[in-house]
């Protein structure tokens, strides 16, 4: 009920009510760019592709349902997402890049400038690779390409036209979610992302119902989802808060510090990153082996055909494993690498704070680091059971129809809770009681 009424408030805000329909309305012109076609694609052989092979219909789920009608907005935002984890782990290696995230905005915003500059050729690479792995994927399937006549060296016009197409529609995405962070609610890039997501549950929802599945089996594959939803919201918001004395400092006969705060120190601060690094390097065994699936020489084919069924999401015990593996190595890796760059101890020092009981300077940065290790082992765990979610949640249910995939949980839970922030902070602005107590 206090949820109804807090939308009810913001509604009543003209100024918020703006935002809010600001943002609903450049959502909506995104689903319908998610609807535009790339010219020269074959639908009949589309849809044949998505009807028989489940590897493409993960794939289609991250994209809105974008790729399924291969729109010039099939690859959404990632090759921007991509282009941003790749500028992070660049910060701390390259001086220049280091520099500039310590001069503050200015240097932020050129870091995020470079980001956008790295974007255009990641989507022109994403653009090229797609129409490939499709007709590939429907090749090793026994049926024709989606696209025909794609490739340089038999159709170089069609093809270009098709690259600058979709590298088009994925900036003219991020402009669309630019916009929404700046005039409306919510982080743009993420809102994007989840209104694909959120776009693609009524077909998802729809097979299950229309495969035949009994009724106590579905209520069961709603409970897990209801528990794993609520299990990522304990985990996402879980914080360890180590406490800070601040020194009490004279300047100018004014006294400044003495309180007490506290540092916090996220359970999962690397939020979905580790299960996009995961997921990225486990699909490209399968998209090369796709290419060598028809080659004449027996040896090799039964070699490809191992690996191709091997790293296959939804069918191979490998995946999973190897799934669950690299989540967890990939969770630590990239906490650390954010720790590092955030240089809490060195800040800490130079504001007059400190850990009661800890030394200011390396100890205190080894303390941290020491809980932070200790915390984050919960958090890498509950990732990788995450990614493993979907296979436990189908040899339960037995529900083959439904996909459903660790990152649109985490995606979907997170912006909501980011969206909700906002509001939250919007109205307690307006002395509005909001959503979170």
């Amino acid at each position: 009920m206090e949820l109804i009424n807090a939308l009810v408030n913001a509604w009543k805000l003209p100024d918020l009510r703006a935002k809010l329909l600001y943002t609903a309305a450049l959502l909506a012109v995104f689903r319908f760019i998610a609807h535009v076609p790339v010219p020269g694609v074959d639908t009949t052989q589309l849809q044949r592709l998505f009807a028989n092979n489940q590897f493409v219909g993960l794939l289609d789920i991250f994209s809105g349902g974008a790729l399924a009608t291969f729109s010039i907005a099939s690859m959404g935002v990632y090759p921007y997402i991509t282009a941003s984890i790749i500028m992070q782990l660049l910060v701390p290696i390259i001086p220049q890049l280091t520099e500039l995230a310590k001069e503050g905005e200015s240097g932020r915003n050129k870091i995020n400038q470079y980001t956008h500059w790295l974007t255009v050729p990641l989507a022109a690479l994403q653009a090229w690779g797609t129409p490939n792995l499709l007709n590939a994927t429907a090749q090793a399937a026994g049926l024709q390409p989606v696209i025909t006549n794609f490739g340089f060296s038999v159709n170089p016009l069609g093809t270009l036209s098709i690259i600058l197409t979709m590298t088009a529609g994925t900036m003219l995405l991020l402009w669309i979610g630019e916009l929404i962070t700046q005039y409306g609610i919510g982080n743009g890039v993420s809102m994007i992302i989840f209104g694909g997501i959120v776009a693609r549950l009524p077909s998802i929802i729809g097979q299950s119902l229309a495969g035949g599945n009994a009724v106590v089996t579905l209520l069961i594959f709603a409970v897990i989802a209801v528990l794993i939803v609520a299990s990522i919201v304990f985990i996402y918001e879980g914080v360890r808060r180590i406490p800070v004395q601040v020194a009490k400092r004279v300047v100018r006969n004014r006294v400044y510090g003495g309180q007490t705060t506290h540092i916090p120190l996220k359970v999962n601060s690397a939020g979905m990153i580790p299960l996009i690094f995961a997921q990225s390097i486990l699909l490209f065994p399968s998209v090369i082996s796709g290419y060598f699936l028809n080659v004449s020489d027996p040896t090799i084919h039964t070699a490809v055909g191992f690996i191709h069924d091997a790293f296959q999401a939804g069918t191979s015990p490998l995946y999973w494993i190897l799934n669950f593996t690299l989540v967890v190595g990939f969770t630590f890796f990239y906490t650390l690498v954010i720790f590092q760059q955030q240089n809490i101890a060195e800040n800490l020092q130079k504001q007059g704070g400190f850990i009661p009981g800890i030394r200011p300077g390396r100890p205190t940065n080894q303390y941290l680091l020491k809980v932070l290790t200790r915390i984050t082992l919960a958090g890498a765990l509950f990732l990788g059971f995450i990614a493993v979610a979907p296979e436990v949640v189908r040899l339960i249910t037995g529900i083959g129809a439904v996909t459903l995939s660790a990152t649109a949980f985490l995606i979907v839970v997170g912006v909501a809770l980011d969206t909700m922030r906002q509001l939250e902070a919007q109205l307690l602005m307006r002395n509005y009681r909001g959503f979170i107590r």
